[in-house]
């Protein structure tokens, strides 16, 4: 009898430890990092997708922050399991790391973006319901800018323009800046580097509220794209071997998701779900406009997403993982 109670406590002893370590094993494997490199959009994608994750496959979720070498190094060291927007040509070893193994990319997000040099469309043919009159009424094109500057004025040097650049640790960058010389806007205009999404946007914002003149780089989806109405500048078609010397339109950018190599064998039914997730510029700007107007969070924009698109679930997932997302939004 004194063995069988010593059996009995050593395979309970044994059985909590086994418990123990298996739950610190889901744990390991279920904690998912998404990475935030510093733009509303990503943030946007990563609340729903962790919405989605937590709801549906209970996952433990957390945001990264830092800027897009840090947080694509992450994805590539594993420090980062999941990457909402790898924007690819922005990357320049992209293709080199996937084809060397160094992540997976599952799918596309969205691919109809655009990006260049903006101007508010009041500033081409004018806005008669708020008394503004065109400024620059034959405005069309990149190369058009040079004769400008009058119209842009840079207000810490009245005699030049103001253009605004990329942010300066983004690769496209380099190519607006090359842009900017090769269609001899640098001869009449200064170029301004904003330091920040914010900045830039604060920037245009503002510009639009007053009614003023401004120019300069922007991306498409965005909220300031979503609530404003912004002309992208003509260019020259696009060319592969012109576009890195800032010769061209810029291209409209594959727009993946990435995980990490240890995250997709830890977690495939969750990879499964990010496979098929695929959305557009519209749907996205739509729900940053809506963040925008009501000061609403990015937890609380995705929720909003969700049920306002309730028919994506059905596309991106199993009829009772839908289910669970449907069940929480309702219980919200």
């Amino acid at each position: 009898m004194c063995n069988m109670r010593k059996i009995l406590v050593l395979l309970v002893t044994a059985m909590t430890v086994l418990t123990l370590l298996g739950g610190a094993a889901l744990a390991e494997t279920t904690h998912t990092v998404f990475a935030d490199a510093g733009w509303d959009s990503i943030r946007l994608h990563n609340a729903v997708a962790a919405y989605i994750g937590e709801t549906a496959y209970a996952l433990d979720t957390e945001e990264i922050s830092g800027s897009t070498p840090i947080t694509y190094a992450g994805l590539i060291n594993g420090d980062v399991s999941v990457y909402m927007e790898l924007w690819t040509d922005n990357l320049a070893s992209y293709s080199d790391d996937i084809a060397a193994g160094k992540f997976v990319e599952l799918g596309v997000n969205f691919d109809d973006n655009a990006q260049g040099f903006y101007v508010p469309r009041y500033v081409i043919e004018g806005d008669a319901e708020r008394g503004i009159e065109p400024m620059a009424p034959d405005l069309k094109s990149v190369a058009d800018l040079k004769n400008y500057a009058d119209v842009f004025v840079d207000p810490e040097e009245p005699d030049m323009g103001r253009i605004y650049g990329a942010i300066s640790s983004w690769d496209i960058d380099l190519i607006m800046r090359s842009k900017y010389e090769f269609y001899g806007i640098n001869e009449t205009f200064n170029y301004m580097d904003p330091g920040s999404d914010a900045a830039l946007a604060a920037a245009f914002a503002s510009a639009y509220k007053k009614g003023e003149a401004i120019v300069g780089y922007y991306w498409e989806p965005t909220w300031l794209t979503g609530k404003y109405d912004l002309v992208l500048l003509e260019d020259a078609p696009y060319d592969p071997e012109l576009y890195p010397l800032g010769q061209c339109e810029c291209p409209s950018v594959a727009v993946t998701i990435g995980v990490s190599n240890d995250f997709y064998a830890a977690a495939p039914e969750f990879c499964e779900f990010l496979s098929k997730y695929h959305t557009s510029s519209a749907l996205t700007a739509e729900a940053l406009t809506y963040i925008m107007d009501n000061d609403a969070s990015y937890e609380d924009a995705a929720k909003w997403f969700l049920a306002k698109n309730d028919a994506l679930l059905d596309e991106w997932l199993p009829a009772d993982k839908a289910q669970l997302v449907r069940d929480a939004l309702a219980a919200e």
